[in-house]
Parts: C-alpha cells; sequence; structure tokens
C-alpha cells in the first residue's frame, strides 16, 4: 500500500510541476515581449521584478514554462504602470526576475 501511495504521489507532483499557473490579465495580453535592441525608441517607466514558484516538492519545474510564466507576470505589471512593452533585464535566479517596463506605442519617435 504504501508503494503504491508513493508512486502516486510521485506521479501527481511531476503532473504539477508541468502545469501553467499564471493566467495573462486582458490588459496583460496586450503587452509584448521584446529584445532590449527594439526599443531604442520607447519611453522607459521602471522596472517589475516578478517571482513564482519553481520547484514542487523539490523537483525543479520545466525551466521553458518557470521562463513563459515569469513573462506572463512580466506582461501583467507593466499593464497595471501603464507600459506596453516589456525586456528582461536580468537572468532567472530562483523563480525570480527583473524586466524593464516600456511605453513604445504612441511615443514620438
Amino acid at each position: 500500500m504504501n508503494k503504491k501511495f508513493s508512486l502516486c504521489a510521485i506521479a501527481s507532483i511531476l503532473m504539477l510541476s508541468g502545469c501553467t499557473w499564471v493566467k495573462t490579465t486582458p490588459e496583460g495580453e496586450k503587452v509584448r515581449v521584446l529584445d532590449a535592441t527594439e526599443v531604442a525608441t520607447c519611453k522607459e517607466l521602471g522596472a517589475a521584478t516578478v517571482s513564482l514558484v519553481d520547484k514542487v516538492a523539490g523537483i525543479e519545474r520545466d525551466p521553458q514554462k518557470v521562463r513563459k510564466e515569469l513573462e506572463l507576470l512580466a506582461r501583467n505589471s507593466a499593464a497595471r504602470m501603464g507600459g506596453d512593452t516589456v525586456v528582461p533585464a536580468s537572468d532567472i535566479s530562483d523563480g525570480q526576475q527583473r524586466f524593464t517596463v516600456y511605453q513604445c506605442v504612441g511615443v514620438d519617435q
């Protein structure tokens, strides 16, 4: 019985580690993720540091899913700041990443 329970628990943890837990707000859906070379004519509004759980029960989540969810969180944060674009400003470390927030649409060129 204990072996069966352990296998079920491990399977559940592995399935959860692949789930996407972050949802984009309607405003966040309008925010783009660009490279630093693409925002030269944009107005910098500030920075957003976002974080999430990158390990479940000691098991690391898929790095691509973590990266994507951090981008979603940054997009949501940028929308709250009045921004329409984010650029990663740091590498991912312990489920945390910093983004620079920009306003690009409507900025005089």
